[in-house]
């Protein structure tokens, strides 16, 4: 009997400390929608002198419309619309972006901590880091983000963004 016990309690002890073990090594999943919404609103991004755009998201069901324009001395010099939809099979928002008079391309976006996330062409999804260009994004404030744009993994220009009034 003297065995039995001590066996159920290193059996008990083992269980609690395995599942001790088990919680600290569960990470959170991330909730994208909730995370997204941060974008939803009027942002401007001075990209140059006498150069300014605008990137506007209205909230659509799980995802969001967005209509961007580049202004240069009040003339637009190029914009665009973008869908944002989610996907959950892949845990990711899928965005298909046409600019006026160009082809339409998609991308995937995800968040990878509360403030911090990552685009890249959806064909690149799997290794977002052999991508031949990725944007890594990070909000420093909710009127506030920026994005660092990499091609072939060099960082080649960084915009931020700030919320218009």
């Amino acid at each position: 009997m003297k065995k039995f016990c001590l066996c159920l309690s290193v059996a008990v002890f083992l269980l609690f400390l395995l599942q001790g073990v088990q919680a600290q090594t569960t990470t959170t999943k991330l909730n994208q929608i909730e995370l997204t919404k941060q974008f939803i609103g009027n942002w401007k991004i001075d990209m140059a002198k006498d150069t300014v755009g605008y990137w506007d998201a209205i909230a659509f069901g799980t995802g969001f419309e967005c209509y961007f324009k580049t202004v240069t001395k009040d003339k637009i010099i190029s914009e665009g619309k973008q869908l944002f939809g989610y996907d959950s099979k892949i845990d990711k928002y899928l965005a298909a972006n046409l600019f006026k008079g160009m082809d339409m391309e998609i991308w995937a976006l995800w968040f990878t901590s509360n403030n911090k996330y990552v685009i890249t062409h959806y064909s690149d999804i799997a290794n977002p880091d052999k991508s031949s260009f990725k944007m890594d994004g990070e909000f420093t404030s909710p009127n506030a983000y920026s994005e660092t744009y990499f091609m072939n993994g060099k960082a080649v220009m960084k915009y931020n963004y700030v919320r218009a009034k």
